[in-house]
C-alpha cells in the first residue's frame, strides 16, 4: 500500500535528518517534507535525498517562491508543498518535473491550483475547513483529485476525514517536534500507519 501520508518535519536539523527519515520509511511513511522555515532545510533535504531518494518522495514545505523550487530541484527534491495557492510556484514546480501540493482553503483556490497543474491539494488549515467543508468541496472537485487534510488531522479522526472525502493527510506535530528521538518518532509513526491502514482498508 502506498500510503497518502506526508510527514511534516518542521524544525528538524541536518544531523538528525537521515536517522529520522529512515525511521519513517521503515514504518511505511514514504512522503517527507522539511518546511523551509526549519534550520538549514536544504541541507537536511539534501542528506535525505542522498540517503533515501530511491525509497521515498522527499522535498520541502512552506515553499513560497519559484527560486526555492529551483533550489530544491538542484538538490534532488521532488515534492513541493506550500501553505498557499501561488500559480507561479505551481508552474515552476511542474516545469521542473516535480510534484506540486499547494495549500488551498476555498473552492476558488482549489480550481486555480488544478488549472495551473497541481498534483494534489493541501487543505489548510484543515481544522478551520472541517469535514463539512471537505465534503462540500468534494462534490464539485474532479473525482481523481488527491485531497490531503493538513492541520487538525490525526489518527483519532482519520475515519471522519476519509468519510468526508479526504484521500490522505499531512502530519506535523503529532509525528515530530524538535527534540523528539528516533524512538519517539517510531512510536508515533507506527500508530499513525496502523490507524491509517485500518481506516483505508475498510
Amino acid at each position: 500500500m502506498t500510503r497518502k501520508i506526508i510527514a511534516i518535519l518542521r524544525g528538524i536539523t541536518p544531523p538528525e535528518a537521515c536517522e529520522l527519515a529512515g525511521v519513517l520509511i521503515e514504518c511505511g511513511i514514504t512522503r517527507i517534507e522539511v518546511p523551509l522555515n526549519s534550520p538549514e532545510p536544504f541541507d537536511s533535504i539534501g542528506r535525505m535525498v542522498r540517503g533515501f531518494g530511491d525509497d521515498a518522495l522527499i522535498g520541502a514545505g512552506t515553499v513560497l517562491t519559484p527560486e526555492d523550487v529551483m533550489r530544491l530541484r538542484d538538490i534532488g527534491g521532488v515534492l513541493v508543498v506550500s501553505p498557499d495557492c501561488n500559480p507561479t510556484v505551481i508552474e515552476a514546480t511542474k516545469a521542473a518535473g516535480m510534484l506540486s501540493f499547494p495549500g488551498v482553503m476555498t473552492p476558488t483556490e482549489c480550481f486555480t491550483a488544478l488549472r495551473h497543474g497541481a498534483d494534489g491539494l493541501k487543505l489548510f488549515p484543515g481544522n478551520l475547513i472541517g469535514t463539512d467543508g471537505v465534503r462540500a468541496m468534494r462534490a464539485v472537485l474532479p473525482k481523481e483529485t488527491e485531497v490531503f487534510a493538513v492541520g487538525g488531522a490525526g489518527p483519532e479522526n482519520f475515519a471522519k476525514w476519509k468519510a468526508a472525502g479526504a484521500d490522505g493527510f499531512g502530519i506535523g506535530s503529532a509525528l515530530y517536534k524538535p527534540g523528539f528521538t528516533a524512538s519517539d518518532m517510531r512510536e508515533r509513526a507506527t500508530r499513525i500507519v496502523d490507524v491509517y491502514d485500518a481506516v483505508f482498508a475498510s
